[in-house]
């Protein structure tokens, strides 16, 4: 395998071309992360700024949905301490000479130093949520290494109020340098159903009256996907009939995927359960789902929260991170504790037994959505940090 791989060439630009921005970050797959810097590459006016994404591990066919053209580097980081890792980055980014470095999340976050070293002045930091080590963001050790690289940090960007007071309390950053940014929607891609529901799923799955249970995302560990998965099967055990109705469905991959779907073939229940993986159509699906829920450990700001309030659609979600922000507890959804299938059940039923209160606050959701968490409006923030550490503040936004 090649030590770099890139997609495609920046050397047909010119010198008076907009700057550039190198966004770093760990890997570019399916994952919330990586679909706000999809969202921010593919809405950003282009003839602001420039863009080239370098992953210290690799990229997936996900690169797919940036419509803009945008630089791929692959640094194929080795398990464990890979310390030519560093000289790799330093050599792209003395190549790419971007106007800013933006690193994302503690796994990149040493790159702060190696685009100092470039002689990169302008470098930007966002925080987009906790790793499941790490949930309350409490490691002496990490936070140390937040440290100690906090003055080579120009600007922070967090994507909740959460991680901006924890940024502040815990890191010691100046608030003045750390403008929270919310993640934006495609309030256009995600819209309510204006249509009967579809087909779908594997045939005879979903009955015409089906009340249908979503979910969309990573199965990583800290999503806790079996977590929902036993609300699932504990509302069934409460009300035995619903399994004639009842539907969930979870659209992702990962590692719990299999915990899962060996959770709901121990109750006799993996026919009423679609587990398809990772899909295309997420928009599409969307709008067949009656509710939506996230059971993460932790969480910073959720896309799939957002589209699922775009969709129109009450959200149960668990009461971590960034959640109570998104979900007006009892206007747009309901909170619950994480890792308490019980409560996830109870609310489930609520729901369940509540027509007009799952349309009402599926209503309030969508209504939430254009006041507050438009794509335009998470641009024109980038764009103002951007233009800040450039010093580009005559700038029309």
């Amino acid at each position: 395998m090649q030590a770099f791989m890139k997609l495609p060439s920046t050397k047909h630009m010119h010198t008076n071309s907009p700057p550039l921005i190198v966004h770093v970050i760990h890997h570019f797959g399916v994952g919330g992360m990586e679909n706000g810097i999809v969202n921010l590459i593919n809405h950003m006016p282009p003839e602001r700024y420039r863009h080239a994404i370098v992953c210290l591990t690799g990229y997936s066919e996900f690169r797919q949905r940036l419509n803009q053209p945008v630089e791929l580097v692959a640094l194929n980081k080795r398990p464990g301490n890979d310390v030519g890792l560093y000289g790799r980055l330093f050599r792209e980014l003395r190549r790419l000479k971007p106007a800013i470095v933006h690193t994302r999340n503690l796994a990149a976050l040493e790159g702060q130093v190696v685009a100092a070293a470039a002689g990169v002045s302008n470098r930007v930091h966002g925080e987009h949520g906790r790793d499941m080590f790490d949930l309350q963001g409490k490691n002496r050790k990490y936070n140390l290494l937040r440290q100690a690289i906090r003055p080579l940090v120009k600007h922070y960007i967090p994507v909740s109020k959460d991680l901006k007071r924890w940024l502040v309390d815990a890191v010691h950053v100046n608030p003045a340098i750390a403008t929270q940014i919310y993640n934006g929607v495609d309030s256009v891609k995600f819209t309510p159903p204006t249509t009967p529901r579809i087909n779908f799923g594997p045939p005879g799955f979903c009955p015409p009256d089906g009340f249908v249970i979503g979910a969309v995302g990573r199965m990583a560990e800290v999503k806790d996907y079996p977590n929902l998965v036993r609300a699932f099967l504990h509302m069934l055990e409460l009300k035995p009939e619903l399994r004639t109705r009842v539907r969930l469905v979870i659209l992702g991959e990962g590692m719990a995927r299999m915990t899962c779907l060996t959770l709901l073939k121990q109750a006799d229940a993996e026919h009423l359960a679609w587990l398809p993986g990772s899909r295309d159509d997420i928009a599409d699906l969307m709008r067949q789902f009656d509710i939506f829920c996230l059971s993460s450990l932790g969480e910073g700001v959720s896309n799939t929260i957002l589209e699922a309030m775009a969709c129109g659609l009450p959200v149960i979600a668990t009461a971590v991170g960034g959640n109570s922000e998104l979900v007006d507890a009892g206007i747009t959804g309901t909170l619950v504790p994480s890792a308490d299938p019980k409560a996830m059940a109870h609310a489930l039923l609520m729901y369940y037994q509540d027509s007009v209160l799952t349309r009402t606050h599926g209503t309030a959701g969508r209504a939430k959505i254009e006041a507050h968490f438009s794509m335009s409006a998470m641009v024109r923030g980038y764009l103002g940090v951007y233009d800040t550490v450039l010093g580009n503040l005559n700038r029309d936004k």
